[in-house]
């Protein structure tokens, strides 16, 4: 949970300190790190259920109202990864104001530690497929 509060000050310290988002750092915090955690979560039930065949019994939620559209799949991929975080992250972090607490508690590494996190996530996704894509190529 330390690692957790730790990225999470760096990225609200990181945003604060452009003024540019002097008004809305904490839309952007929110946005930035549950869509980083979305697709974690999107990523480890993909390898789950497509190379080990582990079966996840509640993801992803299927919602039918937009079926075969591309507002359909961003309602599923809303609902089924990135809303669950987003309630997560806004009772951990931002009810109460508890990331005054946590500013205090955790020092500021000048958003490396969230950069890190963010680009780290990202690299992790793009690797395997481009791995996977060279194997299947060669095959």
């Amino acid at each position: 949970m330390n690692l957790y509060y730790k990225i999470w000050v760096d990225c609200i310290l990181k945003a604060q300190s452009q003024p540019q988002n002097k008004d809305n750092w904490k839309l952007f915090t929110m946005i930035f790190m549950s869509m980083t955690m979305a697709i974690n979560l999107w990523f480890i039930t993909f390898v789950l259920m497509e190379h080990f065949k582990y079966s996840i019994p509640f993801f992803p939620l299927n919602i039918n109202v937009f079926q075969g559209t591309r507002i359909g799949s961003f309602v599923n991929f809303f609902v089924s990864y990135l809303l669950p975080f987003l309630v997560l992250n806004y009772f951990l972090i931002f009810y109460k104001r508890k990331y005054e607490k946590l500013i205090k508690v955790f020092p500021y590494r000048k958003g490396k530690l969230f950069i890190a996190y963010f680009f780290g996530s990202l690299a992790i996704v793009l690797l395997y497929f481009l791995i996977a894509f060279l194997i299947l190529k060669v095959l």
